[in-house]
């Protein structure tokens, strides 16, 4: 699932992370694009505080994906694909 938040200013991103990650299925990764470096801060412990996996991948100059499962291995996976 990807979620393109790209042009969007705290809080939305995170608010809408946080409805992504309660919607996101049992062995599925959301992908959260972003250009607003804020939500790098705000996103990865948010996922934490509800017990899902992250990484920070940079996609170029100023723009970011936080990538985000309920498993870490589905993250790697994603990375090795």
């Amino acid at each position: 699932m990807k979620l393109d938040v790209r042009g969007e200013v705290c809080p939305y991103p995170m608010m809408k992370a946080l409805e992504a990650m309660r919607q996101l299925p049992e062995g599925e990764l959301l992908e959260v694009l972003t250009d607003h470096p804020p939500s790098l801060e705000t996103i990865p412990p948010l996922a934490n505080q509800l017990g899902f996996a992250w990484k920070i991948v940079e996609k170029g100059r100023g723009q970011w994906a936080i990538l985000i499962a309920r498993e870490a291995g589905i993250i790697e996976e994603a990375l090795h694909a």
